[in-house]
């Protein structure tokens, strides 16, 4: 069952150019040069219910505007979209409880007042049951261990505390989409982990669809089997992530540890291609079919190995062929 589905989508926003100096402001309360910008051009892609899928690009590629398209938040230019069967852009009450845009730079909390105090609030909003909010609520705090800090003002939780409650407050509605823009931007290293395993435990739990947009790519690969890149307000790929590593990183890379007095140089350079080395530790490119037999190679040589893993090389640096391709 498909649970979004964008025909031909485009956004193209109005603004206006002002010339520099005195003279510029004074012609501008005359004239006013019309601009436009394309912050999405004529894309289409269609998400099953229960998928979960990167949307990855750089700043400016369109991620958030397609994520407020997919909304409601902004009208589409052109082109169609469906959302659970809606017109996001009709702001429908029926499709508006049905899904939850989380964004890490925005805040739905209240700084000077306690979470709880959102929590009543979108309790209301969305007309949720008193059982069922206190069901919803106590299952959520108890996920995400916020119990103790319900009653705290905002601006004094930390980033992840608050970002654990903004997330409460999304959910309590149990909705059927979830759009997180950027959900770990600025959080620590635990704390993005947290969030992850989160994420996916309540997308395997719930079969809730969801898009997430991030620029930690560590994001992507525990959570995203699909992932769909755009770039400049066009789709330039769709599909498995791992099809996209195999088609621009045709090889893996071999961390090879080493002890005793080290390595040279030219000792480890017949086993492929050196990408960093250290008389202690260097990493080696090898085909991908090649990768098991070329750790066999090593173990068996003479060389002082204490440790090899093989490890696929990063998402970052896979998308940015796909940018350069």
């Amino acid at each position: 069952m498909v649970d979004i589905e964008a025909k031909n989508l485009s956004r193209t926003f109005e603004y206006y150019r002002k010339q520099r100096g005195l003279s510029g402001w004074l012609k501008f309360l005359f004239y006013r040069e019309k601009l436009h910008a394309e912050a999405v051009k004529d894309i289409s892609f269609s998400i099953d219910s229960g998928e979960l899928v990167g949307f990855l690009g750089p700043n400016g590629a369109g991620k958030t505007t397609t994520l407020k398209m997919l909304s409601g938040i902004l009208h589409p230019t052109s082109g169609q979209v469906k959302v659970l069967g809606h017109i996001p852009a009709q702001r429908e009450k029926e499709y508006q409880k049905k899904f939850a845009l989380i964004m890490g730079q925005k805040n739905q909390l209240v700084q000077d007042l306690p979470a709880m105090e959102t929590f009543i609030v979108n309790k209301e909003i969305y007309e949720i049951p008193d059982q069922e909010f206190e069901e919803n609520l106590d299952e959520l705090a108890n996920i995400f261990d916020i119990h103790n800090i319900l009653d705290i003002q905002v601006r004094k939780l930390s980033l992840g505390q608050r970002m654990r409650c903004e997330l409460v407050a999304a959910l309590l509605h149990k909705p059927k989409i979830l759009f997180l823009d950027e959900p770990t931007i600025g959080l620590d290293v635990v704390a993005q982990k947290n969030i992850r395993d989160f994420i996916k435990k309540y997308n395997q739990e719930k079969k809730t669809t969801i898009i997430l947009t991030s620029h930690y790519m560590e994001d992507i690969r525990e959570l995203c089997q699909r992932v769909i890149i755009i770039n400049l307000g066009k789709i330039i790929y769709d599909g498995k992530l791992d099809d996209l590593i195999r088609k621009y990183a045709p090889y893996k890379l071999l961390k090879v540890i080493f002890n005793g007095n080290g390595v040279k140089l030219e000792e480890v350079e017949k086993f492929g291609e050196i990408d960093e080395f250290h008389p202690y530790a260097c990493t080696i490119k090898t085909k991908r079919n090649e990768a098991k037999d070329t750790a066999i190679a090593l173990l068996s040589s003479d060389l002082p190995v204490d440790d090899i893993i093989i490890d696929e090389v990063d998402v970052n640096d896979v998308i940015r062929q796909v940018f350069n391709s």
